[in-house]
Parts: structure tokens; C-alpha cells; sequence
């Protein structure tokens, strides 16, 4: 009772006071210590948090929706109408009467020499004119969902596409590729959704989404970037969205989508904020039945150039800065992980990603800078509080130490928590194979290494922990000058990328990777035989770009495409290849042959992978197998060389394995195995 009269009392106030623009003056209503941080919409009106202890005063400039404070703010006078009110520990509160969705804003914080500064929470930044933008309202509830039958897919059964949405894909009307002149958009990604669905994947993993600086500098040039230079954490990348006379020909492709899901449709008014735009996406990911993982920073943030109106320019009293260590990296600062603000700071973040835009995890860039810098204890309440939040969302961990284990114990153990970490056994020891075999058929090749990497190694629970990969977007990357490694297609033949040999082995080594245990991830490109280095700034690395075009005239590239879209769905109609089981019971390095058995614990359901690098068949090759009977060939890369290959060469969709022991196995066939190939039987059809 208490609480709704003084909420009455201070509405009685405001309509005493002049107010430019329709704005009430700045008040308190309820706890301020329960007010959100940024600016967030209530009945009525806005509340408005921040924390900056080294203030005097702290002011709130507001404008509507339709105009800017970039010019404003020169004739701002600070009154008491427009001061916030100090709560303890630095914050500063206050409630606004007649703001609404969509409005302007910055704060003005008495005793600096540059005194305004943008809201670190702002959930959307103003269009143009970066860094010099004001902050925009907008509601928690602004994008309509359709998603609420999604759940997201269990961590063993995930298959990812690591991509980066400002040159992912990006055309025109007419279908021409314009990403050599312009950023990518997330809604030129919609575009791609459903030929995500049918490649066979489940989760994406877009580098990362928020505003990064756009300001020149060595590290990252107008507007290109990766991504891992965020400033503002909160609002999604300016660059990345489209303006409102841009949307009709994108609202088209949405709705089309969204009638094809048996869904209403939007309006223009609903994708003209930025927020919705990526909001959309990850909706119709959803609708077609994909989660999206989140890449965040929480390492550190920056550079700054030019920009003094973000996290760098908040200061406690002492003059220090209140978010950053003095240390730097990757041409940013590292978040002081010491100041519980900031580990607050940092995971409501992630929950705000996983309320507001619905994401389904994360992958966490570069946890070893973290536990290097006084975090190790922030990872730990970073996954407790969001498993918490969403017990079915994925983390992923970036985290190079001797042992990467520790990422993925338990809290309680003194780990970090987390559910998976970025792991490189496989990634380097199939990368190894394929660089020895393409010296020729005579080189020694070490099979034996891939089948020591299928081994979980110590500390691991499950093999699901790992993500597994061949491909990335750190050493696939052109300006990677350090620890660059080519392209899966041009590994396999140095000379020329689309030959048999590069053709067949890059067949086995995504077989490899997409029939091993753990949590495969694939890097967009790789899907077709891409064999480029890719970069994120086409602008001084020209030439650089996914040939997209090459699917309607590389018959090497279409024929993979099938072969990857055909092996992602076999993982996924067959449980043992996502099981936790696997027994690499035979490689011969001369023969260069290996095979792996997976099954599952008590029901069998056995699969056989059959992997050959040697350059001739083998018409007959004895080998063992864990049961007797009739077993089918459910797959065989040879089938895609020319697909479909009318001279392919196999075991007519089935083989007879007698019970006759060998290879430590109970039984055992006389199997043909093409040149450079993988096959996989199977004791059934799959699911």
C-alpha cells in the first residue's frame, strides 16, 4: 500500500513542471535499488539507471524518436528536472513520464571535460554519425515471436556452422552479390535459413553480433570487423542492419518464410528496429528448426580511437577506469573482473541475450585471457547464473590451456563450468593425415595419430564436451599472418584445389571429423569445397570472399555440397555416430586404412567407419567387425566424385561378415574400399 501511494505522490508533481518535448521530470518512484540498469520502459514512462561513481551529478537527455540530441546537447543546461537521483555504490536512478519506445537518449555526467556518454545497456544505438550516437528506447517486447514450440537441441546431438554476418552473404534485388561494396546484413542472412536446414545443421554460431568501433584504426578498418572489437554490448551492430527504405524487398523474403512455417506475418513497423532484425533471424532459425549460439567477448572490448562516449570513459574516484584492467589485448583493454559491477555487468549481459533475443548459448571467446587476468571465479557465476536462467542453453568455451578440461568441470570441482570447450586434437591430427598423404602415395602417413585423437582424453566426462573441427574463423582468416593454415580444399592439393585428390580427400577428412564423438563444427564455406582464405575485410583484401556463385557452375563444389549435406544427415539418422562409445580398433599406416566402431550402451545399433587415404582400391580387404551377419553400406564417399558416380565403387549396399575373429574383433569380411574414401555400415537403416 505503502509503495502505490508514493508512486501517486510523485505523479501529482509532474504536471506542475514545464517539460520540453512532453518529458516529466526526473523522479523516484519505487526502490531504486530494484530499477534495471539502462533505460527501460514502465507505465507510464522510462526508468533510468547507471553507474558512474565518480560523478557529481548525472543527467538524462531524452528527445523523441524522430529526432537526434546530436545537436541538442550543445544547448543542454543540467537542471534538477533532468538530474538523476544517487543510490549507494555509484549508481545513479530515476523514472521519466512520457518516454516511449523508440525515443533518444544520452547521459550528461557532471565533472568531466567531456561530460556526455552513452548508456553501456542501451539496447540499440542511433543510425550514422558513430561514435557520436544517442541511445534509443526500446521495449523488452518489441519483436512478436513465433518460436515458443523451438526447444533447443541437446549439446551430443548439435551439429554448428561457425559464420560471419557481415560477409557471409549479401545480394541485391536482382541476386547480385554486392558484400565487395557493402556490409552484409543479418536479414541477407535470412535468406540463407533454409539452405541451412537442408545442409543438415542444427545450431549456427554467428561471430560476434554487437556494436563493434567503427572508427579506423590498425587493427580493424571502416566498417569491416570481425566482430571481437564490441563496445557496446548490448545493441546489435549497427552495421549490420538495414534502414527503414531499405526493408520492403527483405519484409517480402520474411513473411514468404514465415507463411511457409504457417505463420502471421510482420509489418514493416515491426523490422524498422534494429533489434528486431536480428531478433528476426534467430525467430525463423527457429521456426526451421535451428538454434543460435551467441559469440561473446567478455575478455575485454575496444579499441576506443576516436570514441569518448563508451565504457572506456566511465572512472570510479580515483581517476581509474571502472570496467578495465590497465592490461591490454587484441587491441582492446581487459574487462576488472576484480569489481563485482562489472562481473554483473558482464552476465546480464548474457541473460539479457537469452530473455530478450531468445539465443540459445553462447560461445565464449578466449576464456584463457579471462582465467589469465582474475576471472576464473567470474566464469564460475557466469555459468551458474545462466544455467540457472535457461538449463537448456549450450556455453562453449574458447579456453587454450595444457588442460582444457578444467573448462568443463564442475563448479564444485573448481572448474569453470562450462558445457563444451574448442578443442584441436582432432582439428590437428586429421589436418596432419591429409598434409602427409598429398605429398604422394609412397609418404609415410600416421594414422594411428586420429585414432589416439577419437580417445577422450583425461579430465573429459563425455566426448560431447569437445567441439570438434576442421576449419575456423581465426585460422582459415587471411590477416592471420601467425598461425594460418589453408583451407581443407587446398590442403588436400596444394596445386590445384579441384582435383581427384583434392576432391576425395577433403571427402575423407570431413568424414572423419563428422562421424567422430564430440560436437562437430564446420566453417561456412566448407560445406562446398571453399578453398580460400576468407577474410572480414574484402575491402583490403580483395578476392577474398565465399564464392557463392560457384554452386550453379562448379560441379566440384555442388558435388560436396550433396556429399556434406548427405553425411550431416547421416549423423543425425544414425544415434552410434552421436553416441559416447567409439573403439578405433584397427589402422595399418602402409595401408593407410583405419576403421572406428560406434554403438550405443545396451542397445548395439552398431556403425562401422571405414577410412582410406591409399590413392588405389583395395578389391578385397579383409578386416573385422564386432558381429557376424548381414551389414548395410549406408554411405560411401565415392558415390559423390561426379555425383551421382555411375562408376562408383562399393559393396552394392551390403556386405555378409562371417563369424571368423580378427582385428581383436569377433568377426570379420572381405570388403572393397575405393581409392581415397570412406565408407560406413551399418547393422540397420538409421532412425
Amino acid at each position: 500500500m505503502a509503495r502505490k501511494q508514493a508512486k501517486k505522490a510523485v505523479r501529482k508533481v509532474e504536471p506542475e513542471v514545464a517539460v520540453p518535448n512532453g518529458f516529466g521530470p526526473v523522479s523516484m518512484l519505487g526502490s531504486g535499488s530494484q530499477t534495471p540498469m539502462g533505460a527501460n520502459l514502465a507505465p507510464g514512462g522510462a526508468t533510468f539507471r547507471i553507474w558512474a561513481p565518480s560523478a557529481i551529478e548525472v543527467h538524462v537527455l531524452l528527445a523523441r524518436g524522430n529526432q537526434s540530441l546530436r545537436e541538442k546537447q550543445h544547448d543542454f543546461q543540467p537542471t534538477v528536472e533532468t538530474r538523476l537521483h544517487p543510490i549507494p555504490n555509484g549508481h545513479w536512478v530515476g523514472f521519466v513520464s512520457g518516454v516511449h519506445d523508440g525515443d533518444h537518449y544520452r547521459f550528461y555526467l557532471v565533472g568531466r571535460s567531456q561530460p556526455y556518454v552513452r548508456d553501456p545497456f542501451a539496447r540499440e544505438l542511433e543510425f550514422h554519425n558513430w561514435p557520436d550516437v544517442d541511445g534509443i528506447v526500446r521495449s523488452a517486447a518489441s519483436y512478436p515471436w513465433h518460436d515458443r514450440h523451438f526447444r533447443t537441441p541437446e549439446l551430443r546431438d548439435a551439429i554448428i556452422y561457425q559464420f560471419h554476418f557481415g560477409t557471409w552473404f549479401g545480394t541485391n534485388a536482382q541476386g547480385i552479390d554486392e558484400r565487395g561494396q557493402r556490409v552484409a546484413k543479418f536479414l541477407d542472412a535470412v535468406e540463407k535459413i533454409p539452405y541451412l536446414a537442408s545442409l543438415g545443421v542444427n545450431v549456427v554460431q554467428p561471430l560476434p553480433v554487437t556494436e563493434y568501433n567503427s572508427v579506423p584504426n590498425p587493427y580493424d578498418p571502416l566498417p569491416r570487423s570481425l566482430g571481437y572489437n564490441g563496445t557496446d554490448l548490448y545493441s546489435p551492430e549497427m552495421d549490420y542492419c538495414v534502414e527503414p527504405q531499405d526493408l520492403p524487398r527483405y519484409l517480402t523474403i520474411v513473411n514468404c518464410m514465415l507463411t511457409e512455417k504457417g505463420q502471421p506475418p510482420l509489418t514493416q513497423a515491426d523490422l524498422e528496429p534494429q533489434v528486431n532484425q536480428l531478433k528476426v533471424f534467430i525467430d525463423l532459425c527457429h521456426l526451421f528448426g535451428i538454434a543460435v549460439l551467441f559469440d561473446v567477448v567478455y575478455n575485454h572490448a575496444g579499441g576506443f580511437d576516436g570514441d569518448q562516449q563508451n565504457l572506456y570513459a566511465f572512472e570510479d574516484e580515483r581517476g581509474d577506469r571502472l570496467y578495465f584492467q590497465e592490461h591490454g589485448w587484441a587491441g582492446g583493454l581487459i574487462f576488472n573482473f576484480a569489481r563485482p559491477e562489472v562481473r554483473q555487468f558482464l552476465i546480464d549481459n548474457a541473460r539479457f541475450f537469452l530473455s530478450e533475443y531468445h539465443v540459445d548459448g553462447f560461445r565464449y571467446d578466449e576464456v584463457s585471457v579471462i582465467d589469465d587476468h582474475g576471472g576464473w571465479s567470474f566464469c564460475q557465476d557466469l555459468t551458474a547464473t545462466v544455467k540457472y536462467h535457461r538449463p537448456a542453453s549450450l556455453h562453449i568455451a574458447e579456453f587454450w590451456k595444457n588442460d582444457q578440461s578444467w573448462a568443463v568441470r564442475d563448479c564444485n570441482e573448481n572448474g569453470a563450468g562450462f558445457d563444451a570447450v574448442v578443442h584441436a586434437g582432432l582439428r590437428t591430427n586429421v589436418r596432419n593425415v591429409i598434409r602427409q598423404a598429398a605429398q604422394g602415395r609412397e609418404a609415410e602417413v600416421n594414422l594411428d595419430a586420429i585414432r589416439d585423437a577419437l580417445v577422450l582424453p583425461d579430465g573429459f566426462r563425455v566426448p560431447y564436451q569437445m567441439i570438434q573441427h576442421l576449419e575456423n574463423h581465426d585460422r582459415q582468416r587471411v590477416q592471420n599472418t601467425n598461425d594460418r593454415e589453408p583451407r581443407i580444399a587446398a590442403l588436400c592439393d596444394a596445386i590445384n584445389s579441384r582435383s581427384w585428390f583434392a576432391r576425395s580427400r577433403a571427402r575423407v577428412a570431413n568424414a572423419m571429423l563428422l562421424t567422430a564423438p564430440g560436437i562437430p563444427m564446420i566453417f561456412m564455406g566448407q560445406e562446398f569445397l571453399e578453398d580460400k582464405y576468407w577474410t572480414d575485410d574484402p575491402d583490403n583484401h580483395p578476392g577474398h570472399l565465399l564464392w557463392w556463385d560457384g554452386l550453379e557452375t562448379d560441379h566440384a563444389m555442388q558435388d560436396h555440397l550433396q556429399f556434406m549435406r548427405e553425411l550431416l544427415h547421416l549423423r543425425r539418422r544414425h544415434p552410434a555416430l552421436r553416441s559416447d562409445l567409439v573403439n578405433p580398433y584397427y589402422t595399418h599406416n602402409r595401408h593407410r586404412v583405419m576403421a572406428v566402431q560406434r554403438w550405443l550402451e545396451g542397445i548395439g545399433r552398431d556403425v562401422v567407419i571405414v577410412a582410406s587415404l591409399n590413392e588405389s582400391t583395395w578389391p578385397r580387404y579383409e578386416l573385422g567387425f564386432p558381429q557376424p551377419g548381414r551389414w548395410q553400406e549406408v554411405f560411401n564417399s565415392d558415390f559423390y566424385d561426379r555425383w551421382p558416380n555411375p562408376l562408383v565403387f562399393g559393396n552394392s549396399g551390403s556386405i555378409d561378415v562371417q563369424p571368423i575373429p580378427r582385428d581383436g574383433m569377433p568377426a570379420s569380411a572381405a570388403i572393397r574400399i575405393p581409392a581415397n574414401a570412406v565408407l560406413v555400415f551399418a547393422r540397420d537403416a538409421g532412425d
